[in-house]
């Protein structure tokens, strides 16, 4: 496997932002997370997808020599936390009621599901779920004011997204495809409608869950990008000429493995895991 990238997105004053990017290459999807190190604690949000770079970023995250106090899950998607199972099952996890319980009702079919597609070596062994819930709401850790929201009907049914006010960062982890292609979902008009506040919010600085940290630019680009599949997608395109269509559109994207993902989701019911 290629190299992952190891990014500073941010210092001011005792707070770093770091971003943990894996590989675009060997059709993987540029999986994102994330570090907010403090004046003495590490907060990490997800854990990537396959196993060695979910080891590898904890490795990085430990060569900070700051403990972790604690594990945010973004969303039930296993590339957000298939990687925890194996490399942070000592820390706190917390996450959305919705996420605790996917996971616990359908992490371990999900994980069998992933050997035959991935092989044993990319999947977790075993199966972690988080045993804390996040609520909407304002929490102060380690001197870092933490905004916790909950959005509905987007890339996923239910996602945590944090904000940090005092660095105008909000970490968005899937909201944001940044420079690569998005999964898309049936929910695209009301995703645009999330994007579009955005861009009149006070934040300038927002973690993607895939591809580098992105700027209000890349979040037109994103409603650029659900725009047009969603014109597609009335004008009748499907499956493989769908994804030309997308292929040929927005050509500079990187990724496009996620395709063969989300597509049959998407267009033909299959299952959700």
């Amino acid at each position: 496997m290629t190299e992952p990238i190891k990014i500073i997105v941010k210092s001011s004053g005792d707070i770093k932002i770091h971003t943990f990017i894996s590989s675009y290459e060997d059709n993987n999807i540029a999986n994102a997370t994330h570090i907010i190190e403090s004046k003495n604690i590490l907060v990490i949000i997800d854990g990537q997808f396959l196993t060695p770079f979910a080891k590898e970023f904890r490795a990085y995250a430990d060569s900070i020599n700051k403990p972790i106090d604690r594990l945010y899950i973004s969303h039930r998607h296993p590339d957000h936390w298939f990687g925890v199972c194996d490399a942070f099952d000592d820390v706190a996890l917390y996450t959305l009621s919705e996420t605790l319980n996917f996971i616990q009702e359908h992490g371990e079919e999900s994980r069998k599901d992933h050997i035959p597609k991935l092989g044993a070596d990319l999947v977790p062994k075993k199966v972690v779920v988080p045993e804390n819930i996040v609520m909407p709401g304002v929490e102060i850790i380690d001197g870092v004011t933490y905004v916790f929201d909950r959005i509905v009907d987007t890339e996923i049914d239910y996602l945590l997204t944090i904000k940090l006010p005092e660095l105008k960062t909000y970490i968005v982890q899937d909201l944001i495809y940044s420079g690569t292609h998005l999964y898309l979902t049936k929910d695209m008009d009301h995703w645009i409608q999330v994007l579009s506040e955005m861009l009149v919010s006070d934040y300038d600085l927002f973690l993607a869950g895939h591809g580098l940290p992105a700027d209000k630019n890349e979040v037109v680009e994103n409603v650029k990008y659900l725009t047009a599949a969603k014109k597609a997608i009335s004008q009748g395109k499907k499956n493989d000429t769908f994804k030309d269509f997308m292929l040929t559109r927005f050509p500079s994207r990187e990724c496009p493995g996620i395709f063969d993902i989300y597509i049959p989701r998407l267009f033909d019911g299959a299952s959700p895991f």
